[in-house]
């Protein structure tokens, strides 16, 4: 089977989100679990339909395995692949493989996380990396401060144009009600809020949320006879060259240089097709490095077009729920817009941004 053989071949039919913010009183596992019921529920599906699973957590050495536990099922097919936050536009491509393949019908990819109530801070759940502990880092954020003082080295990048950033993204969650963080904010407040991790300040750095956010997929030839309007996955692309900060070849560029054209590729689109890119703004140096790779723009010029905030017209602010429920938020709140577009997510070690096609609601799709 070749890449261009499964474009299409799949369809999102039902999605729900949860406990955005603060959950209190929610395990990981219990939000988990209110939105695969609601994702299935959307979907015109009842939970014995589901015999494909895909999940990630980070607090689930077996999250497969936990999931189906929980919810009572007994799939075909599953997948606990973990890549961090890359781990379920990953999944969307490994849905379509085996839905595809007939290992499965109709595949549910979940996540769920209580990270804000249960601990409130931003820590990473992974194992340490022998070579770093000896420095004490405070990962994820020392990873990102890393890359973001090489980025201000070799390209001139100041802290007042990361401010713009985190400037624009709250702008845009001003307008959203369901954002965790919202209200007034300054580009003088940004720069002179805490030093977290020189130079990345605690409004540069990623949110601490609870939620959780569910998908359902199943074989294009079905979808149509589900929903009303089916998201149809095109493509994706991956890419991985290492787990820890210190062995990345390049600590100005992501595996995203690689994994954006084969997602292209596979979608058989080119970047005039779309009418919309979604970027995973973390940190603020996120959408600076994913804007430059991304759109293949010379690293270094992602701000001639940034600093009037136009970069970040059409994005949805809400909180830190990782790329999983990120692609949920799009799916909600642009289908009645956007033809094509990329989501377009970035780990330091892979990045896998899927590319979706919208069946339109009208004639044309006004694209931003």
């Amino acid at each position: 089977m070749s890449a261009h053989n499964i474009r299409g071949k799949s369809a999102i039919v039902g999605m729900a989100i949860a406990g955005i913010g603060e959950a209190h009183g929610f395990s990981a596992m219990e939000l988990l679990g209110q939105v695969a019921v609601a994702a299935v529920a959307d979907a015109g599906l009842k939970m014995q339909d589901i015999d494909g699973v895909f999940a990630a957590t980070s607090s689930h050495a077996f999250p497969t395995m936990s999931v189906v536990e929980y919810l009572g099922l007994r799939p075909r097919y599953f997948d606990g692949t973990n890549v961090g936050g890359s781990s379920f536009e990953l999944h969307l491509l490994q849905a379509t493989l085996a839905l595809e393949a007939g290992l499965c019908d109709a595949a549910l990819v979940c996540y769920g996380s209580n990270q804000r109530t249960a601990g409130g801070r931003l820590v990473s759940m992974s194992e340490p990396q022998w070579h770093e502990t000896a420095y004490n880092p405070r990962h994820p954020i020392t990873a990102y401060a890393l890359a973001t003082a090489r980025h201000m080295h070799e390209y001139g990048t100041t802290r007042e144009q990361l401010a713009d950033v985190a400037l624009a993204a709250r702008g845009w969650a001003n307008l959203n009600p369901e954002a965790f963080a919202r209200g007034p904010l300054s580009k003088d407040d940004i720069l002179s809020s805490r030093m977290i991790s020189d130079p990345l300040s605690k409004a540069d750095c990623c949110l601490v949320t609870d939620g959780a956010a569910a998908c359902v997929l199943t074989r294009a030839d079905r979808a149509k006879d589900l929903h009303a309007k089916p998201v149809y996955f095109l493509g994706g692309g991956a890419a991985n060259y290492h787990r820890s900060i210190v062995a990345m070849p390049d600590l100005t560029t992501t595996a995203a240089v690689d994994s954006g054209p084969r997602a292209l590729e596979m979608a058989g689109v080119a970047l005039k097709d779309l009418d919309l890119a979604m970027l995973y703004d973390a940190f603020t140096i996120n959408t600076i490095q994913i804007t430059a790779e991304d759109l293949y723009l010379n690293a270094g010029d992602w701000y001639t077009f940034g600093d009037d905030g136009s970069t970040y017209q059409g994005t949805f602010a809400v909180g830190n729920l990782g790329p999983s429920a990120t692609k949920l938020i799009y799916v909600r709140q642009i289908i009645p817009d956007a033809e094509t577009l990329a989501s377009l997510s970035s780990g330091f070690s892979v990045h896998v941004p899927p590319v979706v096609k919208y069946k339109k609601r009208q004639e044309n799709g006004a694209g931003i």
